[in-house]
């Protein structure tokens, strides 16, 4: 007898606000036109609660189309006291003109640009959330990215 895979669904989990430094324009590299952004501080809530630690950032490689390949690697700490390491692959894409205010810092509406990352979590302390993919739709601002991240079911 030939069974279907279970069709995921998403329940919420968690959400990140992530300070932002000073974006560093590596400019072209052998990887292609290489950006980092420092993650300097912020907050998690949901099924962690915390705060995002400094140290972390995006390294972002932007693709001839104008679109954004995200790598964010970042840590927070609990107010238990535990850590838990969040790692984010994803795409920020959309018209050029759009993209440019997002660069600027402007206020840009979230719908529209495409900003979505696929997050998986470490943590030493909390293994159960090491068992699931999240998948994560952002917001970027001018020095911060809150995002909504969905246990992927």
């Amino acid at each position: 007898m030939m069974m279907n895979p279970p069709v995921p669904t998403l329940e919420p989990a968690f959400e990140v606000v992530a300070d932002l430094g000073p974006l560093e324009d590596h400019g072209m590299t052998r990887a292609g036109h290489r950006r980092i952004i420092p993650v300097t501080g912020g907050t998690i809530t949901g099924m962690f609660e915390g705060e995002i630690l400094q140290g972390g950032a995006d390294w972002q490689v932007v693709r001839a189309d104008g679109s954004i390949e995200i790598d964010g690697r970042y840590s927070a700490r609990g107010a238990d006291g535990s850590f838990l390491f969040l790692h984010a692959v994803g795409v920020r894409s959309g018209d050029p003109e759009v993209l440019e205010a997002l660069l600027r810092g402007d206020d840009v509406d979230p719908g529209d640009y495409y900003f979505r990352a696929v997050v998986t979590l470490e943590s030493a302390a909390h293994p159960e959330f090491e068992r699931s993919l999240y998948l994560a739709s952002y917001i970027r601002e001018a020095n911060r990215v809150r995002y909504v991240a969905y246990r992927v079911t």
